[in-house]
């Protein structure tokens, strides 16, 4: 081998070295062109009488300076039987191909809601560029109104609806996020249920020209802000919509989860802080199955409608009274939660696939019984920290 390569002339290894510079800096080894590629912050799905329509928010720089840098959007909406069809429809108006890699945000719309969710679902599972761990919302209206709205806390209706399913917020117990993977965990699962955000937008109060709010010639029309609430937790049986959480519920579920960490509750006009929480469902697999909810909180008085002592400030304990109140107001709540899974037969705490686990036979004989039928206990108790 040796031989042979001392045998190669000089000049052969020049024109060599030249090839290899010069297809270094002329070709980009595959990597996509920016200018030809949409990056897609988040993705809206309604349906229509054809099929799908998919709404992609693209990503648009405003600048490199201090006055215009940021990032803006673009709404592009495509049409078709599939969302597949929908992409390639808006490859087709754009000559851009939409990447999905950094699209943290799938929102769905009323429409969309009605019918089973995977059928528009599936494509994000089948696509290997799109991450599992985005996140999943379903909102009021439409996701096209809801995309295309102005944020008035943001520059753009994407990250403001991000900054609702935060950390911060999942632990304030106000918001119950998931991801596509835990979503269709629970789809494909034994109970064929889960559960979403529920997104409301409302006109901010005396909002006035955004950034990137248009105005008339005679300067009189100004665009709408929005601001975005997700308090509400939608709920699905076998990916159709069942129904819609409370922000008490979703508190409830919240607590049942053991999500709960300096998140607060009002009752009576006083607020309490809640600073540890446990939670448990427990499936009995007797002769009549049955289920049990569980949660425990420590929490402290973090203020009242009324002046209280010096004494009282500094500790923030509760009384046995206001103990019993807290526990059972959030235990009624509780209660609602399960009433509202059993009246839509949503299994949204999983009694089936705990009973499976539990008893094979059991799960045989009990797996088509309505949750309606199901004997279930729910209590909340809530105790000072001190």
């Amino acid at each position: 081998m040796k031989k042979f390569l001392k045998t190669i002339p000089m000049k052969l290894w020049v024109i060599v070295c030249v090839l290899v510079v010069f297809t270094f800096f002329s070709n980009d080894f595959g990597l996509v062109d920016i200018q030809k590629t949409a990056i897609v912050l988040a993705a809206g799905i309604d349906r229509d009488e054809e099929g799908f329509s998919l709404t992609a928010q693209i990503a648009v720089p405003k600048g490199t300076d201090r006055t215009t840098g940021g990032t803006s959007s673009v709404e592009i909406e495509g049409k078709g039987a599939t969302v597949s069809d929908c992409i390639t429809d808006i490859y087709t108006k754009t000559g851009w191909v939409p990447k999905l890699i950094y699209c943290d945000l799938v929102l769905l719309g009323e429409t969309a809601t009605q019918q089973d969710v995977f059928d528009c679902l599936d494509f994000f599972l089948r696509n290997e560029y799109i991450p599992d761990s985005c996140l999943l919302a379903a909102c009021e209206g439409s996701a096209n109104e809801l995309l295309s709205s102005t944020s008035a806390i943001d520059d753009t209706s994407a990250l403001a609806l991000e900054k609702l399913f935060s950390d911060a917020a999942k632990k304030s117990g106000q918001v119950m996020t998931t991801t596509l993977r835990e979503f269709a965990i629970g789809y494909f699962g034994e109970s064929k249920s889960g559960y979403m955000p529920y997104v409301r937008a409302a006109q901010q109060e005396g909002s006035s020209q955004g950034q990137g709010g248009a105005q008339s010639a005679g300067g009189d029309t100004k665009q709408t802000e929005k601001i975005y609430s997700a308090r509400e937790t939608a709920i699905f049986s076998q990916g159709i919509l069942a129904a819609v959480l409370s922000p008490e519920q979703t508190f409830a579920f919240s607590l049942l989860e053991g999500n709960v960490y300096a998140g607060t509750f009002t009752v009576d006009a006083k607020t309490y802080v809640f600073l540890k929480n446990e939670g448990s469902v427990d499936v009995k697999s007797e002769e009549i199955p049955s289920i049990s909810l569980t949660a425990s909180c420590k929490v402290q008085l973090s203020g009242e409608g009324e002046t209280a002592s010096p004494e009282k400030l500094a500790k923030g304990e509760l009384s046995a009274e206001e103990e019993t109140r807290l526990s059972e107001i959030l235990t009624g709540h509780l209660t609602e939660l399960w009433e509202a899974c059993a009246r839509t037969d949503c299994d949204l705490l999983f009694f089936r696939r705990s009973l499976r686990r539990a008893s094979l036979s059991q799960y045989a004989a009990w797996k088509d019984i309505p949750l309606s039928q199901i004997p279930f206990t729910a209590v909340i108790r809530a105790e000072s920290l001190h």
